[in-house]
């Protein structure tokens, strides 16, 4: 499948998507969005891929683009969103790291906090500045970010619109690591993770990101279920007989 607006590299199992507007800082437009949306229908079904990067180059993402959204009706504005598409990518049942570089703001925050991890550089900005335009992230940041970092940061970080520094953005959680080569610091990452079993990761993943829209009864139920099922798989007597038997495991994903 051809793109415009991204670009996909996949080698050793990874999968790289890097977002590719670099003369408007990489802003979302509907277009890129669409890209994305198909391109994580087609990895997050592809076998062979185990582990998928959003990277930025020089800036992850600068915000959505503003000369779409000036004449939006309010059904308008809500289909450009992004969330259905962000839902899609915080679902996708393979561990997603975002490699953070340059700005990440707005709509490319959003972005960024769907993934599972996030790698900054050192001179990263991160925040919300959709206050300033007369709005707020709309795309499920008001609903990620407080989930991150806790309420009252949330609500300082949107009612305000300041933009952090990475070492801030440390402090608060909201990214998980400052290295001076978020790229390659994420490859390394994504290999570690795509070395392990990949339906234990997906289960995993999908309970964690159950853990906040249901009761803590209900989570453990879902919990119960999923890791039982993983008793199922080859990859599980893999692994513990890989464990057992001193040995280095080698996972196949059945």
């Amino acid at each position: 499948m051809s793109y415009e607006f991204i670009k996909i590299n996949i080698e050793n199992s990874i999968a790289v998507v890097s977002l590719n507007r670099p003369k408007s800082l990489n802003a979302l437009n509907k277009d890129l969005v669409l890209e994305l949306d198909r391109a994580f229908a087609e990895l997050s079904g592809d076998v062979q891929v185990k582990a998928v990067i959003i990277t930025g180059d020089k800036n992850f993402a600068a915000g959505a683009d503003i000369s779409n959204m000036l004449e939006l009706t309010p059904e308008q504005a809500k289909e450009f969103s992004f969330r259905k598409t962000f839902s899609n990518i915080e679902d996708c049942p393979k561990p997603v790291l975002a490699a953070i570089s340059g700005f990440a703001l707005g709509g490319g925050m959003e972005l960024a906090l769907c993934c599972d991890l996030r790698i900054a550089a050192p001179s990263s900005r991160l925040g919300f500045p959709e206050i300033s335009l007369g709005i707020f992230p709309g795309a499920g940041g008001t609903q990620r970010l407080p989930r991150l970092i806790g309420p009252a940061r949330a609500k300082k970080m949107i009612y305000t619109g300041e933009i952090i520094n990475a070492d801030t953005a440390l402090k608060f959680g909201l990214v998980d690591a400052i290295v001076e080569d978020p790229m390659a610091a994420a490859l390394r990452m994504a290999a570690e993770l795509a070395a392990k079993a990949p339906v234990a990761l997906k289960l995993a993943k999908h309970c964690i990101n159950m853990a906040g829209d249901v009761d803590a009864k209900t989570g453990f139920e879902i919990e119960a279920l999923a890791w039982a099922s993983c008793f199922a798989t080859e990859d599980q007597r893999e692994g513990m007989q890989a464990f057992m038997q001193k040995r280095k495991p080698n996972y196949t994903g059945r």
